[in-house]
This record gives structure tokens, C-alpha cells and sequence, in this order.
């Protein structure tokens, strides 16, 4: 995507776009999906859904994953007991995900898991079934931590972090 074109994307969507992509009922949908996921393990999911990157950003030439880095900074991600926090990102104006995974559950994976499965979930996105996409991330993502860091149903599992979808 040439300059222009990725400039001219950004400010076109905002936060709204993100709402009308992602309806109430499937914002609750969604969220819903994380607390039954994280009820089988002891990790935590966060989802945010960004509509277009603020011309500051745009300007400084900031990366899809460049931002997720500082979203998963800013919504405390990385701040976990088992540190096994995990990030979806999604960037409609480049219809691009990022996943990042914090350093407890990265090091239990292949080098290129992260990659394969933000790359499988991307066509499913490309076709414009963003709660789709984003559940089976959710799934895909809770099956790790399940395998990783079960819950046996006894153990203390405190939901740390939020289980609502952010939009931005």
C-alpha cells in the first residue's frame, strides 16, 4: 500500500468505524468468548480493535505492530502473575492483526506460531468477518493457554485484566 493510499485509510476510520464493524451484541459475544476461555486456564486475553492510526502516528511512520507493542504497554498486558498476558490487535484501516504474547507463554511456542496463526486469521479478516476472525483467535490462543496453563478448577484464577473488547 502506497503512502498516500495508508494515510488516506487511517483518517477515514475511526472509532466508530470500529463500533459499526463490531456490533453491541458482538462486542458481547466477544468478550463473552474470553471469560469462558480464560475459565480453562490461568492466562489473560485482551482484544482491541483500533479503526485508523492518528496522523502523528501515520507521520512517524508507525507499524501495525509497533502499535500493538505500546497498546500492549498501555493496557497493562505484559502486568500478569504468570506473565502469559496476550494481545489481539486489530487495525482495520490496514485489515491487519497483530498478536504479541508476553515472555511466560512466547518462550513455549515455535518461532513462527505467533506469525502462522496472525496469518490465517488475516484472511478471514480480509473478508470482512471481523468477530469471526477475532473469536477464532480467542479459541486458537485459549487452547494454547490451556495446554500451557490449565485451571483445575480449583486454583485461585483471578481475572486480572478486563475481558471487554477495547476500541480505539
Amino acid at each position: 500500500m502506497n503512502t498516500l493510499t495508508r494515510w488516506l485509510r487511517h483518517l477515514w476510520l475511526d472509532a466508530a468505524d470500529s463500533r459499526r464493524c463490531l456490533t453491541r451484541a458482538g462486542l458481547q459475544r466477544l468478550g463473552e468468548a474470553v471469560t469462558r476461555s480464560e475459565a480453562r486456564h490461568l492466562g489473560e486475553l485482551r482484544l482491541c480493535v483500533e479503526g485508523g492510526l492518528s496522523p502523528l502516528a501515520l507521520w512517524r511512520g508507525v507499524t501495525p505492530r509497533e502499535r500493538a507493542v505500546q497498546l500492549f504497554s498501555a493496557l497493562r498486558v505484559w502486568d500478569t502473575a504468570h506473565n502469559n498476558g496476550v494481545l489481539i490487535y486489530l487495525l482495520l484501516a490496514e485489515r491487519r492483526i497483530e498478536i504479541l504474547a508476553d515472555r511466560g507463554l512466547h518462550g513455549r511456542t515455535a518461532s513462527d506460531f505467533w506469525t502462522t496463526l496472525a496469518n490465517r486469521l488475516s484472511e478471514t479478516l480480509h473478508q470482512g468477518d471481523f468477530e469471526a476472525g477475532l473469536s477464532l483467535a480467542v479459541e486458537e490462543i485459549g487452547l494454547l493457554l490451556h495446554q500451557h496453563y490449565p485451571s483445575d478448577g480449583h486454583a485461585h484464577n483471578p481475572d486480572e485484566l478486563p475481558n471487554a473488547v477495547v476500541l480505539l
